[in-house]
């Protein structure tokens, strides 16, 4: 510690230099914290998942939908205990609420920038096999007996300033789910909280209403998005998601039944390799500031030279030097990885809260700063500042005091 004004003194000498290497560092550290943080979220919506639920889609691709027969099929299977249609609307807000009328400027056009999980589905056998989805009795009452109603999360609730009763309109991006008479409306029926103890994937940021009133607007020609299916034993998942997708062989909509987690593996799968991606961008990063941390620590070294030669002439040891330049190194990478951190915290914050975008990552379970990653950050960034100053400090070592001034 005696020696850390000294350190700090020799940081301040050229600050311009000093100070676009600690930003540099910082924001290598901020796109890993940040990429790897993504990456980490996208690996718990791929593992978390209800032991107890199957999902069972259409064998090509979740784009078709499935017959409505299969529903009472899946039923008879054995250790199946019930089955309820689920069907992904793609709906979002209309950029005005009197988009019904095609006149209007920008009417029936869809606000991608609010848009937000919105689910069709058999809300009674839905919600029996979802207990992690608590909705006050009076509200579900109120919600089945009304067919434009429609169950919303807390969080999408604070998200729009929803309460029950307010009335709202969606337009789906899905050629098949649009009308003639424009968007559909909807009126706030229930709130409903999600328990992450019980089911961490639980997310209260979406929004439930009825199959049915999706089915009957569109003249009923859709079909099912895909089923979910609740199992009497979690034992027996795989030997019930075979029957299922035997019965269904051969048939012009074959099907593939899958639990929660691998459901949404092949979800994310569609987006393609991002973790080959962002893992290829963060090496790339850190090897360029790499090269570029160690060339300003060669050059700060050289510049000392004569301080250098002093500093042995007055009793420095070659390791007590070669310990300077290395603490002043490591304290680059301190301070580089200590801001990368937090711009990292920062920008991860406000994501959730940009449109669009906030919609799609607040739909994974544990998405927000974590121990390890930042761990590996902070980790990353000393390393970096000990690997840019190894060698400058190494000359530093193995040079001679009359050579060192002689250069001067």
């Amino acid at each position: 510690m005696k020696f850390l004004p000294y350190i700090l003194k020799h940081l301040r000498r050229n600050w311009v230099r000093t100070g676009s290497t600690i930003l540099g560092m910082a924001v290598c550290i901020f796109l890993f914290c940040t990429l790897r943080t993504v990456l980490k979220a996208m690996d718990d919506a791929r593992e978390l998942g209800s032991v107890t639920r199957l999902v069972t889609r259409h064998a090509v691709s979740l784009v078709y939908n499935l017959p409505l027969s299969y529903e009472g099929q899946i039923t008879q299977v054995k250790g199946v205990k019930r089955v309820a249609i689920s069907s992904w609307f793609g709906g979002s807000l209309p950029a005005k609420k009197e988009s019904q009328d095609k006149s209007a400027p920008d009417g029936g056009q869809p606000d991608f920038s609010k848009f937000f999980t919105n689910l069709a589905v058999e809300d009674e056998p839905y919600f029996a096999m979802h207990p992690e989805f608590s909705v006050p009795a009076d509200e579900m009452k109120a919600f089945r007996e009304d067919l434009r109603g429609c169950v919303i999360g807390r969080g999408l609730a604070k998200q729009f300033g929803w309460k029950v009763g307010d009335t709202f309109f969606l337009e789906s991006f899905i050629p098949p789910y649009r009308r003639r008479e424009g968007p559909f409306e909807f009126v706030v029926r229930g709130i409903y909280d999600a328990d992450k103890v019980r089911e961490p994937a639980a997310d209260d940021r979406v929004m439930y209403f009825h199959y049915k009133y999706l089915y009957e607007s569109t003249g009923r020609r859709v079909g099912a998005g895909l089923y979910v299916v609740e199992l009497e034993d979690p034992k027996q998942g795989a030997t019930v998601a075979r029957a299922i997708d035997g019965i269904f062989e051969n048939s012009e909509a074959e099907t593939k039944s899958e639990t929660e987690a691998a459901f949404r593996a092949d979800f994310l799968a569609m987006i393609g390799n991002l973790a080959l991606l962002l893992n290829s961008i963060g090496l790339a990063v850190i090897f360029t500031i790499l090269l570029v941390t160690a060339n300003t620590m060669s050059m700060a070294v050289r510049e000392r030279r004569t301080e250098i030669a002093v500093l042995k002439t007055l009793g420095f040891t070659s390791r007590q030097v070669m310990g300077l330049i290395l603490a002043e190194a490591l304290t680059i990478g301190a301070l580089g990885g200590g801001i990368g951190l937090g711009l990292s915290v920062v920008i991860m914050r406000v994501m959730t809260r940009v449109p669009a975008i906030g919609g799609f990552i607040n739909g994974f379970p544990n998405f927000g700063p974590h121990w390890s990653v930042s761990g590996q950050g902070l980790g990353i960034a000393l390393f970096l500042g000990l690997a840019a100053g190894l060698m400058p400090a190494l000359a530093a070592y193995r040079s001679r005091i009359t050579e060192m001034l002689r250069q001067v």
